[in-house]
C-alpha cells in the first residue's frame, strides 16, 4: 500500500482517503 500511496495514482483517490483517515495519509 505504501508503494501505492507514494505513486500518482494516490492523488486520485486522495479525496477518498482524507474521508478515510481525517487526511493523516496525506501528510
Amino acid at each position: 500500500p505504501l508503494q501505492f500511496l507514494c505513486s500518482d495514482a494516490s492523488a486520485y483517490v486522495t479525496g477518498q482517503i482524507l474521508s478515510v483517515d481525517g487526511g493523516y495519509t496525506a501528510k
